[in-house]
């Protein structure tokens, strides 16, 4: 019996990297059952952040420690950082207003409940990744990208759909976290228009993408499922002119039918026929 718990020990100082947290699940799947869990928590083997989630007792527990536990050691449904995070993350902050207390995840599947939980200073938004884009990179095996903690490997992040998802080396362990590119961030954050993000914010996103990838768009705005979307990217393209622009064909993109009302009592824009603040020529 003590070669057993000093085996499980041993194993669990292997498999839980310090920082990172599990489930309970995770924990069962390795031996580990309720009552040794338990003890473990009293013998500060384990800290308990919330119900039926665990880690190692060192550091505070930071937002990226929990992505990354889900896209790599909880990997029962892939996540990735995405939208106005994803943008921040890469950059573009400075145009972006306030500090980072919402934390944008798309997936296929709702995360786990105990997600919002935890008591950190930012809270979590899921999306649901399926409903964007027709070619989705989690149904192209996101989850199976298998980063190992142990020998800090994994597959190449740009041979899913057209290389949308990146990773960001992150914290002393140099740990992988998974997120959109740019240019999906982008889209991402147009979909949220106009209730949950501003005109405003979109135009100086878009007036400081001019390194954004005409072969990523094209690709991205084929795959997408939202008229919303395309419009107010062509609409915020057009008035800053990048140079990418001229490479795409938009007659390969389809743009829908009739009018999208998304500001009552605005404009409607001439060309995209979509709804937009009265004083959106005064934005810049």
């Amino acid at each position: 019996m003590a070669e057993q718990f000093t085996s499980l020990l041993n194993q669990l100082e292997r498999d839980l990297p310090e920082g990172l947290v599990v489930d309970a699940a995770w924990l069962e799947e390795r031996g580990i059952a309720s009552n040794l869990r338990a003890y473990y928590v009293k013998a500060g083997w384990l800290e308990q952040p919330v119900r039926s989630v665990y880690k190692r007792p060192r550091g505070t527990l930071s937002w990226q420690q929990v992505v990354i536990s889900l896209q790599t050691l909880l990997l029962r449904s892939p996540f990735y950082v995405g939208g106005r995070t994803a943008l921040e993350l890469q950059g573009f902050a400075h145009y972006l207003s306030q500090e980072t207390k919402t934390i944008h995840i798309y997936g296929p599947e709702k995360p786990p409940t105990w997600l919002d939980k935890l008591k950190l200073p930012q809270r979590f938004v899921y999306h649901n990744s399926a409903t964007l884009f027709r070619n989705d990179p989690t149904t192209k095996g996101l989850g199976s990208l298998a980063w190992s903690i142990t020998d800090g490997t994994g597959r190449d992040l740009t041979r899913f759909q057209g290389d949308s998802l990146t990773s960001l080396v992150w914290g002393q362990w140099d740990w992988p976290l998974t997120l959109s590119q740019p240019e999906r961030a982008y889209l991402e954050m147009l979909d949220e228009l106009p209730r949950h993000e501003s005109f405003h914010q979109a135009d100086m996103i878009m007036q400081s993408a001019a390194n954004f990838s005409p072969r990523r768009l094209r690709k991205l705005l084929v795959d997408c499922d939202s008229v919303k979307v395309k419009r107010l990217f062509f609409l915020f393209a057009d008035r800053h002119r990048h140079a990418w622009l001229k490479r795409l064909d938009k007659d390969a993109i389809d743009l829908g039918k009739g009018k999208r009302m998304l500001v009552p009592g605005g404009r409607l824009d001439p060309v995209y026929l979509i709804t937009v603040p009265e004083d959106l020529d005064a934005v810049s």
